[in-house]
């Protein structure tokens, strides 16, 4: 680049790349930002839910880059980042532009890991960005025509047949969500609601393992239970194929025919930190970067990594929404402290709970781990929590300011009290 200062480069919009560009500019940061995306639009993950089911648009969930940023001094370039070189401080792009920077911040989130398990990637839906949760409406709103269109009864059955793999939170949120919606769309088009079969693949033996939201457990199970989902544990996918999932379950290998399987069974490291020249034992077992409590790499200080792509060598956060949002603040911070010969402060992440969609206008949250909301008290938690995060006052004002109106005047109006849909279970 043609300048005098080289830049400070974000790889990855997500939460931590997203924040630490908004604190940066808020800060009045003196040094040039780029924050770099392949994506045009950035995607509110918790709350893509919602945005799937009409609850929320795409402006509040996935606004464009260029409207968050707008009045900012954060330059933003949608573009894929092929090579990075830390020795040589250069970050190579797909357009065949070139960065050599003074700072950088390795934000570029997790991928999809599909285990090597056949038909996977071809075969089944992921559901990470708005395009994904496009993508997989257009489907199953297909399905559900053709269904009520054919007069082949195992054809029916199979196009009506939803099949997750993974019971962790996004797996438990999406078969809420669509055990709601689903019958619904059916109904509408003159069939069945009842028709409608949803699935729950998990290999370990309960919902929610090693979760963030484990103790939400049991509320979850009910809720699903009363959705009519089929939890399936200690089930081993072997293979995804156009019109079932094969699965091994005590020695017995079997298959649900299904022409829809929503892979919801994990993530894996970024390929371009895993290809970064860091020695074995400053990376943890899933391949992510151990960062220093001022989330910077030992062997490269100038380097900063949050999110999915970082793990703390001393403090191991879950890979939330939340975590990614604080550790975006504390790397602003420390870049600007940085920039003014100041020494960097280690990162004060808080965990302040969790919170779990079950279906339409309910969930259940757990505050502080010490008490329980569900129903919709809970949902109305979930809500106000993450709206508060979304990006820039503007935007969080416009998208509060809609979302109200639409929840208190339209969908209770003549209702009684909203706390009382919801119960709170003390946790001492």
């Amino acid at each position: 680049m043609n300048q005098l200062t080289n830049p400070t480069l974000i790889l990855g919009g997500g939460f931590t790349g997203l924040f630490t560009a908004l604190h940066l500019s808020h800060q009045k940061y003196s040094q040039p930002i780029i924050l770099i995306d392949q994506k045009e639009r950035f995607a509110f993950q918790p709350l893509l839910y919602e945005f799937f089911s009409e609850e929320m648009d795409a402006n509040q969930v996935c606004p464009r880059y260029e409207e968050l940023l707008e009045g900012s001094n954060v330059t933003f370039v949608q573009d894929r980042v092929e090579t990075i070189d830390l020795h040589q401080r250069q970050v190579g792009l797909a357009s065949g532009l070139n960065y050599t920077y003074n700072y950088l911040v390795l934000a570029l989130g997790s991928v999809v890991n599909y285990f090597g398990i056949e038909g996977a990637r071809e075969n089944s839906h992921p559901f990470r960005t708005g395009g994904d949760a496009i993508a997989l409406e257009k489907h199953l709103r297909n399905c559900l025509q053709r269904a009520s269109q054919t007069t082949d009864a195992e054809e029916r059955r199979r196009l009506l047949t939803v099949a997750f793999m993974g019971a962790g939170s996004s797996g438990v949120e999406m078969a809420a969500t669509l055990s709601d919606l689903l019958p619904n769309w059916y109904g509408e088009l003159g069939g069945d609601p009842q028709d409608i079969r949803i699935v729950l693949l998990e290999q370990m033996p309960e919902l929610l393992r090693g979760d963030i939201n484990n103790d939400v457990r049991d509320t979850a199970r009910e809720s699903l239970e009363q959705r009519g989902v089929e939890l399936r544990f200690e089930h081993t996918v072997t293979g995804v194929y156009p019109d079932r999932i094969e699965f091994k379950h005590n020695d017995q290998v079997d298959a649900i025919p299904t022409t829809t399987v929503i892979w919801t069974a994990g993530v894996s490291t970024h390929p371009l930190i895993r290809a970064l020249p860091i020695p074995e034992e400053y990376c943890d077992r899933l391949g992510r970067i151990q960062v220093t409590p001022t989330l910077q790499l030992p062997s490269f200080p100038e380097v900063f990594a949050g999110g999915d792509c970082a793990a703390e060598m001393v403090n191991c956060l879950p890979p939330l929404a939340q975590v990614a949002y604080q550790e975006g603040a504390a790397i602003a911070s420390n870049l600007k402290a940085i920039s003014q010969g100041k020494q960097p402060n280690p990162a004060q992440v808080k965990l302040r709970g969790s919170l779990l969609k079950l279906g339409l206008n309910e969930s259940a949250a757990n505050l502080f781990n010490q008490f329980e909301v569900t129903g919709k008290a809970g949902h109305l938690i979930r809500q106000a929590t993450y709206l508060k995060l979304l990006p820039t006052p503007i935007h969080n004002f416009k998208a509060t300011t809609e979302w109200l109106i639409d929840e208190i005047f339209q969908r209770h109006s003549g209702s009684g009290s909203l706390v009382s849909s919801g119960a709170a279970k003390g946790q001492s």
